[in-house]
């Protein structure tokens, strides 16, 4: 059973989503909220699987909540997913470095919500090609911020290359055919490089990835 908090400040639209996840078998809504300091709360009462959490809302802002979640270890088990009007916006890069797993745009199609969320549920980061692509082209254009970055010399050179083609928007089997390894391989790497650089999820390691330098403004490895 997949647990899911709803926190979105319009009733209309968690009205909507309740609807079609409590149609869905295997996904149970533990309850809702109007705004973030209330969704903080719902979340720290039932410790969901997934928070679905908007960007923009009164009291508290998701990204804080969101921020809030992410730093507290009784709630690593939290995947919290941004839920946004207008795709990738300027709020993204922030919610990612606060700990989002992911974004979704409101006008989402059903069968895309319902496999969002499994997606999440099973620990992997919801970054669309799309969303993935217009995210590089943002942070290409900015400079590496190595001062804020950790440390590349944690990461061994397979988990600088595997960190690098993730950034780049590629999925673990189209790495594993252009390293010539196994899927699972490239999904031994990806782990332990969280790991190592103590990312929640693959969001994380593109936020990495390019604030570190790894990944240059060309779209090449350094």
């Amino acid at each position: 059973m997949i647990r899911v908090a709803l926190v979105d400040d319009q009733a209309l639209m968690r009205a909507g989503f309740r609807a079609l996840l409590d149609a869905e078998e295997g996904i149970e809504v533990v309850g809702e909220a109007a705004d973030g300091e209330q969704g903080l709360a719902l979340v720290r009462a039932h410790v969901p699987d997934i928070a679905l959490v908007d960007v923009q809302m009164p009291v508290m802002t998701g990204i804080e909540a969101t921020r809030r979640i992410a730093a507290d270890p009784d709630l690593s088990g939290v995947r919290v997913v941004m839920l946004t009007n207008y795709g990738l916006d300027e709020y993204v890069f922030e919610a990612l470095r606060a700990g989002a797993s992911g974004f979704l745009l409101k006008d989402t199609e059903p069968a895309d919500l319902l496999q969002a969320i499994e997606v999440v549920a099973r620990g992997e980061a919801l970054l669309s090609p799309s969303v993935t692509r217009t995210l590089i082209g943002e942070f290409v254009a900015r400079p590496p911020d190595r001062a804020s970055a950790p440390g590349l010399e944690c990461l061994t050179r397979r988990e600088r290359e595997v960190t690098a083609l993730a950034a780049r928007g590629l999925t673990n089997e189209e790495i594993a055919a252009h390293m010539v390894i196994s899927p699972f391989t490239v999904k031994t790497h990806v782990s332990r490089a969280m790991t190592k650089l103590a990312a929640r999820d693959r969001a994380q390691l593109v936020v990495f990835a390019y604030e570190s330098g790894l990944v240059a403004a060309r779209g090449t490895a350094e």
